[in-house]
């Protein structure tokens, strides 16, 4: 007698045969089988076919290297384009004789003379280019970068002369960069040694005392020009992509302290009699940065503000953890950066429009670059006196 399972349904007993429902089983398994290899080929066909395409484009470059180049004497782009145009036209006047075995030679002739016409004048537009290329490229090595390209096609070559373009204005930007650069060093480094030299002359031909005023006056000088080198240094390294960072977790709070406690002694010493205070909540709050590098940031921020805002005013550093990053803030008393000059003020050498009484104009420079390597911003906030940090969490 079969073994037969019960299942009650409705107060009845439905007897199944135990075998049919071991058959059904076993055919659901071979079906799942069945789709799991269809969809292991589904899943290998697009990689099947990008390699295919792969080895063909190896093998096109293969042949591409293979095959001669026999146009490359030729010197002209519009001669090689009529001679494409009679080989093709002479390859297919030759197939159709073959084929009907008859040819008109002056309709041969002024099909060809025709054909050659309409490629060289079509070809000006596609030479024109490449020719004020040539030309603004000998020029750019002679120092002139003022020649543009007129880029009207939207094919290769037009593409070509864009990029060509934009090229020559990048390096028009960089050389003019570098002639101011140049100039600004000049100037920052005349004034210190100029102020050192004529101090030391007094004191050679017997005008000046080597009193402790005089002396003071020549290490100020002395240490504006050492700090210029170093900006110099820190600036170069910067662009140079060696400027690494050696970050950990740190306490706001003390590294605040440390720099306004530096930055006091800086403002002492000239004379301004700025009070500094410090506002960070929560006291506890840390970053993740370098130490060295984010109190350099912080140290040139708060000597900015002592030497721009008045004298006997107050400098104030605020931080907040605001949506999972660090804002830090340093204002003045000061009238603030006009909204026109605010873009400017972190370009090297600019003083946001003073000249007496500023730094090296490199400090917000480098700050601008330190703190684009830690992933953050800063920029000018309203009133125009606040400098605003925004640095990442993590």
């Amino acid at each position: 007698m079969p073994d037969e399972r019960g299942a009650r349904n409705d107060g009845a007993v439905v007897s199944v045969p135990a075998s049919g429902s071991d058959d059904r089983r076993a055919a659901d398994d071979k079906r799942s089988a069945a789709d799991g290899r269809v969809g292991q080929a589904r899943d290998k066909g697009p990689t099947g076919i990008h390699a295919v395409i792969e080895r063909l484009r190896v093998l096109s470059d293969k042949v591409a290297e293979i095959l001669p180049r026999p146009l490359d004497p030729v010197r002209s782009i519009k001669l090689k384009l009529a001679i494409l145009m009679l080989c093709a036209g002479g390859i297919a006047f030759g197939f159709f004789r073959i084929k009907i075995g008859w040819l008109p030679p002056k309709t041969t002739l002024a099909a060809v003379g025709i054909a050659l016409v309409t490629s060289q004048f079509l070809a000006h537009g596609i030479t024109r280019p490449l020719r004020e290329m040539t030309a603004a490229a000998k020029r750019m090595a002679h120092g002139d970068y003022t020649r543009r390209v007129r880029a009207t096609s939207r094919d290769e070559v037009g593409q070509l002369a864009e990029a060509f373009n934009q090229m020559a204005a990048d390096l028009a930007a960089a050389d003019q960069q570098r002639r101011d650069l140049i100039a600004n060093v000049s100037h920052e480094l005349r004034t210190p040694i100029t102020a050192l030299s004529a101090v030391l002359e007094n004191l050679v031909d017997g005008v000046s005392e080597p009193d402790p005023k005089t002396l003071r006056t020549a290490l100020a000088q002395t240490e504006r020009l050492s700090l210029l080198v170093s900006e110099l240094l820190d600036l170069s390294s910067i662009e140079a992509g060696a400027f690494p960072l050696d970050r950990e977790s740190l306490d706001l709070a003390p590294l605040l302290a440390e720099v306004v406690a530096e930055a006091d002694v800086a403002a002492a010493a000239l004379g301004r009699g700025v009070r500094f205070t410090t506002d960070v909540r929560p006291s506890t709050v840390t970053v993740f940065a370098d130490r060295a590098r984010l109190h350099q940031v912080l140290l040139n921020l708060l000597d900015n503000a002592a030497r721009h805002g008045p004298a006997g005013g107050e400098v104030r550093v605020t931080a907040r953890r605001q949506s999972g990053k660090l804002v830090i803030e340093v204002s003045d008393d000061g009238p603030g950066i006009p909204s026109a000059e605010r873009a400017r003020v972190f370009d090297r050498f600019t003083r946001g429009g003073r000249t007496a009484g500023g730094g090296t104009g490199l400090g917000l420079a480098i700050s601008r670059w330190i703190v684009d390597l830690h992933g953050g911003t800063i920029a000018v906030a309203d009133p125009g006196s606040r400098i605003r940090v925004v640095l990442p969490g993590h």
